[in-house]
């Protein structure tokens, strides 16, 4: 018997019925209804677990029928998704207004996106967000501002301070992914092959027994997408399901998303244990990280869980802390030096840069950071 009832409510029969089909072959039981009035009658009566509202029906609009689900205590507390083919802007925030959760405009991706946005919602809950390992998220707004080196050098580090501890670093860069080359892994397993397993077979003990080790960095790793074409293939609605798995047999989940900001990555970024933002140097990455900033604020992500990095490996030259601060708006809590070309030096002999200079200076920054970091984490999920 199907665990979760959705309901969907769209004037649109065709619609209607291939959304069906896609959600009962999940296992999910759905009800339908054709207008408003008719949604609002079911929603009440049938008591179901979300519901999917075309927010442009013709007898009453979607946020009317949002704030009647909100105002009345049967289906407060029920997730709503928009499903529409407005991808007006006054339109999306009037829906997120009226509180639904999510706004998904139709379109090819529309499915892969609703798939996900369910998983999500049935699957984070406070206590599964606080249960398992640490959730570290590493994220840039620019591109080529080392977020996978760092990512990678991350873990190695918290396999030195922490030798027991099991450590799995998840590679989301799309539409390619950015560690393999950086660790040496050259196998077929990816997020893509993962996230095509049944549910399961992707189970705490897979992810324990299966993945493959990175012995001289001691971690195991879920590598990205090995090209733009296979990323096509990612099944979205499992990342939770994944991520979810991978906390329940690890102590530190580390997930790269360099710039991949998305409605697939956001939610990562929502119920991490810290995000680490990175950000170049030059003034048009410290540019870009502002409104990045914003945004995330503006989708609820609190300045007391990011642990912003200020990468200025790549060269001596740029912006400075305290201007960096000052554009963006956020305090950064560490300076990683210039290292000349030593770290590019380290990713093109897969090694670990504390492996390969020992002695640099930047080693204890590296140390330090991850300290502060794990600190962090601990401190919020305490919270």
């Amino acid at each position: 018997m199907p665990e979760k009832k959705i309901l969907i409510i769209d004037a649109d029969v065709a619609s209607r019925n291939f959304i069906t089909r896609a959600l009962v072959d999940q296992k999910y039981e759905v009800i339908q209804a054709g207008s408003g009035k008719e949604g609002l009658i079911s929603a009440w009566r049938d008591h179901p677990d979300i519901a999917i509202i075309d927010p442009t029906l013709m007898d009453l609009k979607g946020e009317e029928i949002a704030h009647k689900l909100k105002q009345d205590p049967r289906t407060s507390a029920m997730p709503l998704i928009a499903l529409s083919s407005d991808p007006g802007m006054v339109r999306i925030k009037s829906c997120l207004d009226a509180g639904f959760s999510e706004y998904i405009t139709k379109s090819g991706q529309a499915l892969a996106l609703l798939k996900e946005a369910i998983t999500r919602l049935f699957g984070i809950t406070a206590a599964a967000v606080k249960e398992g390992g640490l959730l570290m998220v590493f994220l840039s707004a620019k591109g080529g501002t080392g977020t996978s080196s760092l990512c990678a050098n991350m873990a190695m580090n918290i396999s030195q301070q922490q030798p027991q501890a099991r450590i799995v670093v998840v590679d989301m860069v799309l539409p390619i992914g950015s560690i393999a080359p950086i660790v040496g892994y050259e196998g077929m397993q990816n997020i893509v092959t993962v996230a095509d397993m049944l549910p399961a077979e992707t189970t705490a003990d897979f992810f324990r027994e299966q993945l493959p080790e990175m012995h001289i960095w001691g971690f195991k790793l879920l590598a990205g997408s090995p090209d733009p074409e296979t990323s096509n293939y990612l099944k979205v609605g499992r990342i939770w399901d994944i991520v979810k798995a991978l906390k329940e047999s690890h102590d530190y989940v580390l997930i790269d998303i360099g710039r991949s900001l998305s409605k697939i990555t956001l939610p990562l970024i929502k119920y991490a244990d810290i995000s680490v933002l990175v950000i170049g140097t030059d003034v048009s990455a410290v540019s870009l990280t502002k409104p990045l900033w914003k945004y995330l604020k503006g989708k609820g992500v609190a300045a007391s869980s990011v642990y912003t990095i200020l990468n200025r490996a790549a060269g001596p030259e740029g912006v400075s802390k305290a201007e960096a601060e000052k554009m963006i708006e956020i305090p950064v809590n560490a300076t990683i030096p210039h290292l000349s070309s030593n770290l590019s030096f380290a990713n093109a002999h897969h090694q670990p840069f504390i492996l390969k200079f020992p002695r640099d200076t930047a080693v204890i920054v590296f140390k330090d950071m991850v300290s502060e970091m794990i600190a962090l984490a601990r401190k919020i999920r305490a919270e």
